[in-house]
Formats: structure tokens, sequence, C-alpha cells
């Protein structure tokens, strides 16, 4: 029988760090959970499309060293630069608001330290997430953002997770919210990488919700073609609460987000759109779990993936109704598009109910661009490489137009024009 494949040493070295006490253990004994840590293969369910594309070797488990700068227009916007897994101080632009706190995890004090170890993972079901264990292994630093009851950010929160990959290596980056009750934030996370050697994004980010808070939390993956990125969100949501995510991935060597929601009191809710495009031989694969734990909750999914060339995007979401949830509302939709004919789209609902008065609805479709419609736009002047990109932008513009920071919506807008029209000069 061969043995299985195993995570290098090297990844579970501690990096050098200022954490405080508590956070260094935390560290320091995920380090030690983590070693020998057997690799998903084919046979691990939520990795048997992905499990190939994960190259992880000895050299990316060096710490990519914080230096240097990405240029990025934000506009009108508050925002904390998080590079290759430390956050660069000196370069955020904070409110100056009551009742909203925003620190690194190294600025803590060893009390509060205690409190963030105590709150770390709770929002993740870390046994589903082999590598979010690997980020808390490899912790430099990390960003708390708390919001007081009431508080309300009057503008979007940018943080920009910046990888400079001038070396091979990793970067780890860390982010905690915790949104009193009634309390109101727009997060943006966007991840952009600069250089051109193969590197490792591990990225965790945390949402706790309580009683009547709303966020809005819109996730970009605009790394570059050498940067293999696996990331994870998880949002616990008390009585209430709203949770609004807006996710947009390109495809890469590897790409991987999982999405975890856990509705866990009566009233919370939550609406996820994504979007995803590869091309080439690129890979992308989206992991969805929506839990409704308590009675009246609703939820809403939609997500869609274009894929061109040789490439494969991956949906998997799942929805679980518990014995107690009555009276939940879940709606799951999936469209994909295929460009090519050696593109590749695998997806696959999931519908896991144990309550009996509940409304709950899934679907999937996998198609191509309609010839006729593309032969009708070409009949009138219009060019090919132009017609196939307005049909492909109106399959997937109506989740575009709902992200709710203009500029986001229109950077990606005009970035999704520009990846799509390459595709089209390719064929």
């Amino acid at each position: 029988m061969t043995a299985l494949a195993t995570l290098a040493p090297e990844f579970a070295s501690v990096p050098d760090s200022t954490l405080p006490g508590p956070l260094q253990r935390y560290r320091d004994n995920a380090a030690k959970a983590i070693a020998g840590m057997a690799m998903p293969t084919r046979r691990t369910e939520n990795w048997k499309y992905s499990s190939r594309h994960l190259q992880l070797d000895t050299a990316l488990a060096a710490p990519l060293a914080a230096t240097g700068t990405i240029s990025t227009d934000i506009g009108d916007a508050y925002r904390i630069v998080i590079r290759n897994g430390v956050i660069a101080a000196d370069e955020s632009r904070l409110p100056a608001i009551d009742g909203i706190e925003i620190v690194r995890f190294a600025d803590l004090d060893e009390v509060n330290a205690q409190k963030i170890v105590e709150q770390l993972d709770g929002a993740l079901d870390t046994a589903a997430l082999q590598f979010a264990p690997l980020n808390s292994a490899r912790l430099q630093d990390g960003l708390l953002v708390r919001l007081a009851s009431n508080a309300r950010l009057d503008k979007p929160l940018f943080v920009l997770c910046q990888t400079l990959a001038e070396h091979s290596g990793s970067a780890h980056p860390r982010i905690l919210v915790d949104a009193g009750s009634h309390s109101e934030l727009t997060l943006v996370e966007q991840h952009e990488s600069q250089g051109d050697a193969p590197a490792l994004v591990n990225a965790v980010t945390e949402l706790n919700l309580a009683a009547g808070a709303q966020v809005t939390y819109v996730r970009l993956s605009l790394d570059g073609t050498t940067v293999n990125h696996i990331g994870a969100t998880g949002v616990r949501l008390a009585a209430n609460a709203r949770f609004d995510s807006h996710c947009v991935g390109f495809g890469g060597p590897l790409r991987r987000h999982d999405l975890q929601i856990r509705l866990q009191e009566a009233g919370a809710e939550c609406r996820l759109n994504g979007v995803t495009v590869t091309l080439g031989e690129q890979h992308y694969d989206n992991h969805t779990v929506i839990e409704h734990v308590a009675p009246h909750c609703n939820s809403e999914e939609t997500y869609r993936c274009i894929a061109a060339g040789k490439s494969h995007a991956i949906f998997n979401g799942r929805i679980l109704i518990h014995r107690d949830a009555q009276k939940s509302v879940a709606e799951m939709s999936n469209k994909n598009l295929l460009l090519s004919s050696e593109a590749e789209i695998d997806t696959k609902p999931e519908l896991e109910i144990y309550a009996d008065d509940v409304k709950c609805a899934h679907g999937a479709t996998i198609g191509q661009l309609d010839a006729e419609s593309l032969f009708y736009l070409v009949s009138r002047g219009i060019g090919r490489t132009e017609a196939g990109t307005l049909l492909s932008m109106a399959f997937i513009n109506e989740l575009v137009q709902q992200i709710p920071v203009e500029s986001v919506k229109d950077a990606i807008e005009q970035r999704l024009i520009d990846f799509i029209e390459t595709t089209f000069q390719e064929v």
C-alpha cells in the first residue's frame, strides 16, 4: 500500500513574531498539531477535484519577507495593508469613530490576547478545512476589527492582503471581525500579488455577528498567475443578524475558497453571491456550507462560473437544515458557462434537511453560449470577440452589479471584460 503524502516538516516551523504570550502558545500548539498532517488526495471528498493541483513544495514553506509595496487605488475608503501576512501599520488609513477598534494582534496586551485566542477557530469547522490549522501554525500577525453595539462604519474598510513574490515562500493572513449588536460594517478583503516566483497564500477570516448586526463582505481573489491561494471564511450569526457576501475569483494554478455560514439564532439571514472565471489551464474550487441551526432563518445563494480553454471550475454548495430549524427558507442556484469544449465545470449542490416545516430549493445548470445569439450579434457588425464578451458578461453581470461598493464594482467589471476578451482572442 502506498503511504500517504504528508505536509513537509518545514511548514510546521514556527515563524519569528512579536505576538503576545497567549497567541504565541496558540500558534505553537497549532504547529505541533499539524506535524505529519496527511495531504488531501482524490479520495478526500472535498478535495477530489483539487488535490492534484496541490503542490506544496518545501520552497513554499519559507515566510515571504514583508518588504516592498503594491500601489492600490481604493478611492474614498478606510484601509489596512497586510503584506505577506504582516500588517503594515504605517500604510493604514483608519477611522476615528467611537466604538470601532482596529488593532494588530501583535499590539494586544496579554488579557485581550487571551480573549482573542478563545474566539479563534470558533466560526470554522476546522475538521473540514485541512489548511486552516496551517494558518494558525504560521501566525505572524493578525487583524482584529471590533465594533461596539450600534457602531457604524461610514465608509468601506479595505483589507488589502498583498503578496510580494520576489522569491518562493508563503503568507498566512488572519482576520477576525467582532461585530457588536446592531452594528454595521462593509468589509472588502482584496487579495493581490506582485512578482513571478511561485508562492502560497493561505488566508483565514472569521466574522462573529451579534444580534441585529449587519455586515457586507466583499472578497476579491486577484492574485497573479504564480500564486496558489487557499482561503477560508467562517461566519456566525446571532438573532436577526444579516450577512451579505460578494465573492469574485479569478483562476490560477490552484485557487480554493471555503465559505462556512452558521445561522445560530432565530431571524438570522444571509445572502451569498459568487462569480468565478478561469482560462488556460487555471483552476478554481468554491466550497460553501450554510447551516440553519435555529428556526425562522433565511439564506439565499447564487454562484456563477465561466471556464474557458482547458481550465477547471468547481462549485460545491451545501445547505444543512438542523432538526430544530423549523420555518427555514433556503435557496441555492449555481449556473455555469463553458466557453470551450476542453474546459470543465463540476457542480454539486446539496440539501440536507432534518426539519419538516421548511421551504428549500436548489438547482444547477451547465451550458455554452447560445449560437443563435452569437450569430445575431456578429451578423449585425459586432466582432466575434466583442459579441462573445457581451454575452458572457450578461451571464454574470447581474451579480457584479449587486456589489455595493461602486469603486470595486467598476474595477471588477472592467477586469472581467478584459479577462473574457482575452479568452475569445485565444480561440
